[in-house]
Formats: structure tokens, sequence, C-alpha cells
């Protein structure tokens, strides 16, 4: 479980040590890249809370959202038409809906160590410890 969070840890280090500009052309590219690797860390975050993680399938997962995204903003700048927009959509309700299922689970867990833990009362009351 420590290993997720000392990657984001070296990543944010990496990113403030190395100041690393992206071209303004390439910024709607890097806009849909970085939603789609969200995407996917989010959807491999609650399928490891629902016990359904695959690494291949957050690989493969990671991979094709990202050259969906790419390929769906080249395809528009060809075209004149603002493509992008569709991956930015569809990722942002993914998103959404990933960090929904994943607030409601850490929610459920700690209902259940809270009243695991001697205390009673349901949703909309008052928690009361209980005599040990």
């Amino acid at each position: 479980m420590w290993l997720p969070a000392v990657g984001l840890l070296l990543g944010i280090v990496i990113g403030m040590v190395f100041s690393l500009a992206v071209p303004a052309d390439y910024a709607r590219y890097t806009a849909t890249a970085i939603l789609a690797g969200l995407d996917s860390i989010l959807g491999a975050a609650r399928a490891e809370m629902e016990g359904e993680y695959n690494n291949e399938v957050f690989i493969s997962g990671l991979v094709t959202n990202m050259l969906l995204a790419g390929l769906l903003t080249f395809l528009g700048d060809r075209l004149g038409v603002e493509l992008y927009f569709a991956a930015i959509v569809a990722f942002g309700v993914r998103l959404f809906t990933n960090l929904a299922v994943i607030r409601r689970r850490f929610l459920a867990r700690f209902r259940e160590r809270r009243r695991g833990n001697g205390e009673v009362g349901g949703e909309g009351q008052a928690a009361t410890r209980l005599p040990r």
C-alpha cells in the first residue's frame, strides 16, 4: 500500500526539481493524456476496493485510454473539429463516477469499523458509545 504513495511523492519531487514546460501546441494532447491516466488510476483503485484488480487490465486500459485520447485529439486537429472534447467529457464522467464509488466504499468501511468499535447508530443518528 505504501508503494503508490512513494511513487506519487517521487513524481511530485521530480516535477518540482525539473521545470518542464509543455508547448502550447501540445496542451490539448497533454490534458487528454492526463485525464486518461487519472481515469485508469481511479478505475484501478475502484477495482482494488472491489477485489477485482488485475494488473494486465490496468496497464492495457492505461495505454489504450491514452492512445485513444491522443488519436481523437490528433484527428480533431487534422479535421478542424474539437474532437478532444469527447475524450474530456468521457474521461470526466468516468472520473467522477469512479470517485463517487470509491468515496462510498470508504464511507461504508468507516461505518463498519465504527460499529465494530462498540458504537451504535444508523444513518442520520448520532452514534453513542456502548459501555464495555
